[in-house]
């Protein structure tokens, strides 16, 4: 909408065409006439026509604004000049010549910044659609990585169900072969029934006398059905290689897990520890040379090479104490009192530093017979052909836990199924794999108890020491690393003490196990 105009002075009724600041007064065309003609009004200043000429005007002097202090950023008057001596002041002209030039030089500045924000605007654009793209990238780079390890994963399921259809199929095919055996047995005998049914109808005696003598003479052999069966270590190591596939991409993927659910302490916090679990100790991976045998696949805990990349292994011996234990041992005055605070433990306690004990195929005896997913241990009487491996027993029938503890408390438990001779111990992973010193208790390297026949002794550097007779189907282990402590007690509503060794432990330990007696039978609990 127009504003409405500025009418005349002189005559409230026509519309102003100038505004007299001399005057202070708004003319239109006519009233006007005597400033354009008469020379009084030569010096008056006319502009366009301006309303509020008030405004304009000192409201202290009521005279028109003539100067602008910049100081006080306020127009004056001429009289008030004298109250702005110290001020930087200036014509009204010049201080508006002065404000355009100063805003223009503003208003270049803001273009500038304007330009500079679009480009940054731009730029943050561009760099937002090529992280897009770099991440489109590498999810499909990702993508392409997993369809890879579903294909390797999905190979290995269908060799590993291909070795046992192959199983399958070659026993079906001698099954099928001793059927076919069989009915052909089965016709033969069929056949000589029917040649004695037709000889006994025959009248004529010489005639029978002498098929009777040729029947005689005929014989046939019993009906035998060898046991054929599918080879169990070929299904277990199968059904073995499957779970331990499972485990290292369960192992695998946990920490990314469990570091995306991991909080950031706030600042100026330390960082919390860890929390360690009491049930259940971290058990590392033991070192004992190169596990590339291709012989059946080995318990729990092995690393599974073929499967996915390799990652750098952590250290063979770092195991993590159990809450509770860290610098157990400086808060007993002695070994003694240490030891007899865990004796006092009852079994529920002790199961806190309970440890999943698995046995190492590579380092079984090839009489030791391993069952129940690694859990059970028995001697053959024919030898198993086990492949050859630098960390197997050779000269006796031994076996080794595949965890080693080397810092913390741990605990395991044993069932005596049958123990007319056997040992129970631990071992540092250097002990000889050959020879008569390679046996349990026989040189510096092992610590065991042992039974042979009714005869309990413990055994350590080839010192035997005999020991009470405890009645006992299941044996408790605790190791103390730290303490340099290892217990072996009968379990039951109590605790029995069986034998304890005290040394320093220099290397990682083992769970250790000699079985003699071909009907000797050792369950990990």
């Amino acid at each position: 909408e127009e504003a409405a105009p500025v009418y005349c002075d002189s005559c409230q009724q026509a519309p102003a065409v100038q505004t007299c600041l001399t005057c202070t007064a708004s003319f239109c065309p006519e009233h006007l006439r005597p400033h354009q003609d008469s020379p009084a009004f030569r010096d008056h200043q006319l502009c366009p026509p301006l309303r509020d000429l008030q405004q304009r005007k000192c409201p202290r002097h009521n005279k028109l604004f003539e100067f602008f202090c910049s100081q006080h950023g306020s127009c004056i008057c001429s009289l008030c000049l004298l109250g702005h001596k110290l001020c930087h002041t200036s014509p009204l002209q010049m201080a508006k010549t002065n404000a355009e030039s100063v805003l223009k030089k503003r208003l270049m500045e803001l273009h500038n910044r304007s330009e500079r924000a679009a480009q940054a605007m731009k730029t943050v654009k561009t760099n937002q659609s090529q992280i897009a793209e770099t991440a489109s990238r590498k999810k499909d780079l990702i993508r392409n990585e997993f369809s890879e390890i579903k294909a390797l994963i999905e190979e290995r399921e269908n060799q590993t169900l291909k070795t046992i259809a192959d199983e399958e199929k070659r026993v079906c095919n001698k099954f099928d072969y001793i059927y076919g055996v069989l009915g052909s047995k089965k016709n033969e005998i069929q056949s000589l029934r029917d040649q004695i049914e037709m000889a006994l109808t025959e009248s004529d005696d010489i005639l029978f006398l002498k098929r009777a003598a040729a029947l005689q003479r005929t014989s046939t052999k019993d009906v035998f059905v060898p046991v054929i069966e599918m080879d169990q270590n070929l299904i277990h190591s199968s059904y073995q290689s499957a779970i331990l596939l499972k485990d290292t991409v369960k192992h695998a993927v946990t920490p990314c897990r469990e570091n995306k659910a991991e909080e950031k302490p706030a600042p100026g916090k330390p960082k919390p520890c860890p929390a360690v679990s009491l049930n259940r100790n971290v058990i590392a991976k033991k070192p004992l040379g190169p596990r590339n045998s291709r012989g059946p696949v080995q318990p729990r805990g092995a690393k599974h090479a073929g499967f996915l990349p390799n990652r750098p292994n952590s250290s063979s011996v770092d195991t993590a104490p159990t809450t509770g234990t860290v610098n157990a041992a400086a808060a007993f005055t002695t070994t003694k009192e240490l030891i007899d605070s865990f004796l006092k433990k009852s079994r529920e306690e002790l199961l806190q530093y309970s440890a999943n004990i698995t046995l190492d195929y590579n380092t079984a005896h090839n009489k030791v017979i391993l069952s129940e997913r690694y859990t059970r241990m028995s001697v053959s009487d024919t030898p198993l052909n086990y492949n050859h491996h630098p960390q197997r027993f050779t000269d006796c029938s031994q076996v080794l836990g595949f965890q080693c503890f080397k810092r913390g408390v741990h605990y395991w438990e044993v069932e005596l199924q049958q123990n007319n001779f056997c040992g129970i111990g631990i071992c540092y992973g250097s002990m000889t794999r050959q020879g008569p010193e390679s046996r349990l208790g026989r040189n510096s390297s092992s610590w065991c108890i042992e039974w042979f026949n009714s005869k309990i002794s413990s055994w350590h550097n080839d010192v035997e020491k005999c020991l009470p007779n405890v009645k006992a189907t299941k044996i408790g282990v605790l190791l103390h690393c730290e303490g340099g402590f290892v217990i072996f007690m009968a379990v039951g509503q109590k605790h029995n003490l069986i034998y304890k060794f005290k040394t320093q432990f220099t290397e990682a330990l083992y769970p250790a196990f000699w079985l003699f007696s071909s009907g000797t039978v050792l369950s990990l609990c």
